[in-house]
């Protein structure tokens, strides 16, 4: 299946350079480019594009508003790619708060930048590696608990909470599987529950919402207590 993608980012160079990129790809089609958030969000409505690449700096409307615009407004489940010369914490925090499933700086080296957009279209979420323990480490430093996401969790059975704790805490599904003695497929399954359950897009979402419930907190790292 064709991955329909639109490139939205205020330097035509950069933009045209992501474009050839994903171009020399079969599975990826890129549909639409965009120089400004305005741009991004009529084509996203547009073309309807499976991800979008989506810059942070742009003007008009700056990629996070029209991460958000996008995502709130389309019915068919887009994702979004951000890419940004940038990595400080405040804009890895907003982007994803905004609905982005991945954070990927715009030096990646050409052959990632394919499979990072294929990693998303499949549901998958992406952080770079400088930035991925810092923003788990981030979340960890806020101890401010948003009372109404604390009352989602009872939608949770005691076993979907020993998961989401143990994905806030950064493990993969084959460490949880190891460490809670279960089977890679059972703990799929209950990730793709608390999902549903808690109406939330991937990954990343299950991490802001255990900090910000307070299931999760500073120096608590053992998986299951």
């Amino acid at each position: 299946m064709t991955i329909r993608v639109v490139v939205a980012d205020d330097q035509a160079l950069v933009r045209r350079g992501f474009a050839m990129i994903l171009r020399v790809h079969p599975d990826i089609e890129v549909v639409a480019e965009a120089g400004t958030g305005v741009e991004a969000v009529e084509a996203a409505h547009r073309h309807h594009p499976d991800v979008v690449l989506m810059d942070i700096r742009m003007p008009e409307m700056d990629g996070l508003e029209a991460t958000s615009r996008i995502l709130s407004e389309a019915d068919w489940g887009p994702r979004v790619l951000i890419l940004t010369t940038f990595d400080p914490d405040e804009y890895v925090y907003k982007a994803l708060r905004s609905g982005a499933s991945a954070f990927v700086l715009k030096d990646i080296p050409p052959e990632q930048l394919a499979t990072a957009v294929r990693t998303v279209a499949e549901g998958g979420t992406l952080l770079a590696p400088s930035i991925t323990r810092r923003f788990i480490d981030r979340f960890a430093e806020r101890r401010v608990v948003n009372t109404a996401v604390v009352e989602r969790l009872d939608r949770l059975t005691g076993r979907e909470r020993e998961i989401m704790t143990a994905v806030a805490r950064g493990a993969s599904n084959a460490e949880i599987a190891e460490r809670l003695v279960i089977g890679g497929a059972t703990v799929k399954s209950h990730v793709s529950s608390i999902l549903t359950k808690l109406g939330l897009r991937d990954r990343i979402q299950i991490v802001i919402f255990a900090y910000e419930s307070g299931l999760v907190e500073a120096g608590d790292h053992d998986i299951g207590h």
